[in-house]
């Protein structure tokens, strides 16, 4: 899209064109953009308008109802913080006293709107043209204009001296491509300026993948990873007086429905488990139960303190599941009770599940080379029972736990 395109799509015929497409949108693509044109609208009007119509379906789950009055790209939106997350963020910087934020490389302004419903005045910066005036109209839209200014312009030559804290999500996708970028030598704006920021304004905070490497967390930076219903979502870099603890895995429930605050406002339950991210966990025996953390308490490196919690010990020392003698309600891994332990042979593995009648098996793997789709496909199962089955390695040996979940509460 271009600016043309957009400034389009933000009169009275665009509107008109917009809610045309989400009237039709979600079916097939042709004869969508056939009703729009039976309808009178212009074809380059009517592909914009299908287009956002789109995006906005795929940006409900991120965005929830918001979605349906924002102007999206569908780079802005993959790379866009979910609400969730974004108000959880604000909610913190604003806990710290934050009430003037610079949002450096802002994209459609997921954060600096959250930051704006929390209280605190965002000035944010957004290279691409196109993605600064659509951060601008969702800031408008939202009714928010007041609390956030978007300038289109280069996040590296921003004056950051006037405000309280710092906020950057570099780009992670190469423009034109919409490749993803591992290499955060080649982010935009590039690590070194990331990473010098906290040295001009220590309330910095850095939104990064959550592959990152930890050897590239700064010195005394809180290193946060995020996951929303099991699903790892992002990291960040908390620094400054923001950094609470070296390492933190934060999970995030939207499916448990949100909680009230005291003051009477929603809030996703969240759970938090914080260590420094440096202790290696005990290795002992496969017990009778198997937890299989969540994905952001292994990025954090934080399976030594989980292990703590539960009184649990690895297998093998090298793979992030942890067993213990002892079933204990915890929000930060599954729990399965182990009936089985088989040192993988698919022959012995399908005569066991036939003798139970199992037909219907969860795969879930680490350490293991193993295809879940295609082992269970070569299982050739058929039964009315139902079963968990963990691939993995047992002191170097390709092992398969045969497991049955734990009910909630242990």
């Amino acid at each position: 899209m271009d600016l043309d395109q957009l400034a389009a799509l933000r009169t009275p015929e665009g509107s008109a064109a917009l809610a045309a497409a989400e009237r039709v949108a979600g079916g097939d693509p042709l004869a969508a953009a056939a009703a729009l044109r039976s309808a009178g609208i212009p074809g380059g009007l009517a592909a914009a308008a299908l287009t956002q119509a789109e995006l906005r379906r795929r940006a409900d789950g991120k965005f929830g109802a918001a979605a349906a009055g924002m102007l999206l790209t569908r780079a802005g939106l993959e790379q866009a913080t979910r609400r969730a997350v974004a108000d959880r963020r604000a909610a913190r910087l604003r806990a710290a006293g934050v009430t003037t934020l610079a949002d450096l490389g802002c994209g459609l302004g997921a954060d600096a709107l959250a930051a704006a419903r929390a209280g605190i005045r965002v000035y944010a910066v957004e290279a691409d043209p196109v993605t600064a005036t659509m951060a601008a109209a969702n800031a408008e839209a939202a009714g928010l204009a007041d609390l956030v200014t978007v300038e289109c312009g280069d996040a590296t030559a921003f004056d950051v001296s006037g405000v309280d804290a710092v906020f950057c999500d570099p780009a992670r996708r190469r423009a034109g491509t919409g490749r993803r970028v591992f290499d955060p030598n080649a982010y935009s704006p590039p690590w070194d300026f990331v990473t010098g920021l906290a040295a001009r304004v220590p309330r910095t905070v850095v939104k990064v993948a959550p592959g990152l490497d930890h050897a590239l967390i700064p010195a005394g930076a809180e290193a946060e990873w995020v996951s929303v219903d099991g699903d790892l979502v992002e990291a960040a870099l908390w620094c400054g007086d923001l950094a609470a603890v070296p390492r933190r895995a934060t999970l995030l429930r939207e499916k448990e429905g949100p909680l009230l605050n005291a003051s009477g406002s929603k809030r996703v339950p969240s759970y938090h488990l914080t260590g420094t991210g440096a202790v290696e966990a005990p290795v002992g025996p496969v017990r009778r139960f198997l937890y299989d953390p969540d994905p952001a308490v292994v990025r954090a490196h934080l399976i030594a303190e989980l292990a703590a919690d539960l009184d649990a010990t690895l297998a093998d020392p090298s793979i992030a599941y942890l067993y213990a003698d002892e079933a204990r309600p915890t929000p930060f891994a599954r729990c399965l009770e182990i009936t089985d332990v088989l040192q993988f042979s698919l022959k012995r593995l399908r005569a066991l599940l036939r003798e139970r009648r199992v037909g219907r098996v969860e795969i879930r793997k680490r350490g293991s080379a193993l295809e879940p789709e295609k082992l269970r496909r070569d299982l050739r199962l058929s039964g009315d029972e139902a079963a968990s089955l963990a691939l993995t390695r047992v002191a170097g040996d390709p092992t398969a736990l045969v497991c049955r979940p734990v009910p909630a509460g242990g």
